[in-house]
């Protein structure tokens, strides 16, 4: 029998009252800008984009990010105005993305090393933010949007005590599992 592939990735999610909020303004640049790729997933910071693995596998993925997150703490990540990756992405400002990164860093050791990803697989750095228009927003859209966005404020504040496995439902991102810190 073939092993079905499913595809995931892991991230820290927002609690659910500034995913709501986020959510409002993903929704706000699909009704006026038509991009609504943003949408499929929910407010989020990748720290691993996705991955094909076997239901098979899962089991094991589960084990290893609980057991990773058990020794982690919790830490603020607080959330300051709009940037752009041009001409089609624009996301939510981290105010400071080193504790993002230093986890990002763990996180990859242990997924090379006990999870046996490649390197091609890996994300080697990331750049901490939360996308809210994507791939789907048009370069005209964008130079439309982005002078909207780029002055607006935005602020919000969350407290990283988990990390999240989101996996693929065929089409939208489903919150699949969630591992605590340890010190929570």
């Amino acid at each position: 029998m073939m092993d079905i592939k499913e595809l995931y990735f892991i991230a820290l999610v927002p609690h659910n009252d500034l995913r709501m909020r986020i959510r409002e303004i993903k929704d706000d640049l699909y009704e006026t800008f038509g991009a609504g790729h943003a949408l499929k997933s929910p407010a989020h910071i990748t720290l691993q984009r996705p991955f094909k693995r076997g239901v098979a596998d899962e089991a094991n993925i589960v084990t290893v990010l609980r057991k990773f997150a058990q020794v982690e703490k919790c830490f603020g990540i607080d959330l300051n105005g709009y940037g752009a990756f041009p001409p089609r992405v624009i996301y939510i400002k981290i105010t400071d993305p080193d504790p993002v990164r230093k986890l990002h860093m763990r996180l990859k050791e242990v997924l090379i090393n006990e999870l046996d990803f490649s390197r091609e697989e890996i994300m080697n750095a990331v750049q901490p933010h939360i996308t809210v228009a994507t791939r789907d927003l048009t370069a005209a859209a964008f130079s439309e949007a982005w002078p909207e966005f780029m002055n607006r404020e935005f602020h919000g504040h969350f407290d990283a005590g988990s990390i999240f496995l989101l996996r693929h439902n065929g089409r939208n991102w489903d919150i699949f599992r969630e591992f605590p810190f340890g010190d929570r």
